[in-house]
């Protein structure tokens, strides 16, 4: 499957989800420190939403910084949008052709397919990524791309238990490929998804 179609099949099948949520599921905190359901849902579709003029002055309105616009923008279009406009902003622009400023096509799987376990891990949903699209994010993995996202994997090898792939050197810590994907991107695992001896570096306190 192209990544393009990925993209796509993703996007529809986390609609679909949040359609099915509850209220009180919309209000959960999420693995995103701060966010819950409903901040997640409205930032993943701020890019389809925001030309890039709008953006910029988002941007500058918050002196350059990044995350504190990806903060403000997620609030605000939050309280501002129904849960089903959330959900629907997302399957509306199914194929909508938006890129992260760096990483391409497999950026924007990256960003959909975390973002989405952000939510189904963090409410305990047994929701599993199809392995095609984990193990194309898995195989772009890098310690400096962990770096970016806040993960520090020196002297840990990070060993799938579900498929194929192992990713560094050191101590072993083993999981689910798409928990591991997780990881990589600097989130905090709830407990018992991971094990191995140093595994408590990332679990959530």
């Amino acid at each position: 499957m192209r990544i393009e179609a990925m993209i796509a099949a993703e996007r529809r099948e986390l609609a679909d989800l949040l359609d099915g949520l509850t209220a009180e599921q919309w209000e959960a905190p999420t693995l995103c420190t701060g966010w819950r359901v409903r901040e997640v849902a409205a930032h993943m579709s701020m890019g389809f939403r925001y030309s890039l003029a709008r953006t910029a002055a988002e941007l500058v309105g918050a002196g350059g910084n990044i995350h504190r616009m990806t903060d403000r923008c997620a609030r605000r279009d939050a309280a501002a949008a129904s849960t089903a406009e959330l959900a629907y902003f997302l399957r509306h622009h199914a194929e909508h052709p938006w890129k992260p400023p760096v990483g391409g096509l497999a950026s924007a799987l990256a960003h959909d397919v975390v973002h989405g376990l952000d939510i189904t891990v963090a409410l305990g949903l047994d929701r599993r990524v199809p392995e095609d699209r984990v193990r194309l994010l898995l195989g772009k993995v890098t310690l400096r791309s962990a770096r970016f996202f806040g993960a520090d994997l020196r002297g840990v090898e990070l060993r799938a238990d579900d498929l194929d792939w192992s990713f560094g050197s050191g101590r072993p810590l083993t999981g689910a490929g798409q928990d591991l994907l997780l990881v990589a991107f600097g989130r905090r695992l709830p407990p018992g998804r991971l094990q191995g001896e140093r595994h408590h570096r990332f679990v959530a306190g």
